[in-house]
């Protein structure tokens, strides 16, 4: 048989490292220890492959999943072999945390490796008004591979207050605390708003990575 699509940019990398992207929308990973996928992650994998539910760990992690929104269905993968992990044709990127922390949206965390702690956080001031702001906090040694729609955009935090819609912040510095901002005064309110009440501010020495996408639109009686 012959096609085009048999050409080597269509060819599984070839590769040693445990992380690497196949493309700029899909990770390939190379199992030994364990790692911790978002369920629905994963598009293929090859070899004796093992997917198990990932509970919270404690008792205090279960009741911020059932309290929160931010609940991200989490499952560990074991085994020998190799296994491909994208979302919707998203953009992937890799960070490698070396003792340090990041805070993920849910909706953009993929997988990373199982060493990785975690914990669900919530943002000062995210109330019922904005739709509630929870995002996972992780932290310790090993790597994470985030998804993010379109190219990321990294802003720096440290020489001037940053805001960045809630839905387009993919992750942050996790030594940052960032607080809902309401830019809307009350002329404009009353005038119907502009339907960019509320961003997430940032401030302080780190970085917030920020996609071109608000995701699904939001309904106007929720913002």
């Amino acid at each position: 048989m012959r096609s085009a699509l048999f050409s080597d940019q269509n060819q599984e990398t070839q590769t040693n490292e445990r992380w690497a992207l196949q493309s700029p929308k899909m990770l390939r990973t190379v199992l030994g220890e364990d790692m911790i996928a978002t369920k629905g992650a994963m598009v293929a994998f090859q070899g004796q492959i093992e997917f198990n539910h990932e509970g919270s760990g404690s008792i205090g992690k279960l009741m911020k999943k059932m309290l929160t929104s931010e609940d991200a269905p989490m499952m560990r993968v074991s085994g020998q072999g190799e296994v491909f992990f994208a979302r919707q044709a998203n953009n992937i990127f890799l960070m490698q945390l070396e003792g340090d922390s990041v805070s993920v949206a849910s909706k953009n965390l993929l997988a990373m490796d199982a060493s990785i702690n975690w914990d669900i956080r919530r943002v000062q001031g995210a109330g019922a008004v904005s739709g509630g702001v929870f995002n996972m906090l992780l932290e310790g040694q090993g790597m994470v591979g985030i998804c993010c729609e379109g190219e990321p955009l990294i802003l720096d935090c440290s020489q001037q207050p940053t805001f960045v819609d809630a839905q387009a912040a993919v992750c942050w510095s996790g030594n940052l605390t960032p607080q809902v901002h309401n830019s809307m005064n009350m002329r404009s309110m009353l005038r119907g708003g502009s339907g960019e009440a509320f961003q997430l501010a940032f401030h302080g020495p780190g970085f917030v990575v920020v996609q071109p996408s608000e995701g699904m639109p939001v309904p106007a009686q929720s913002r």
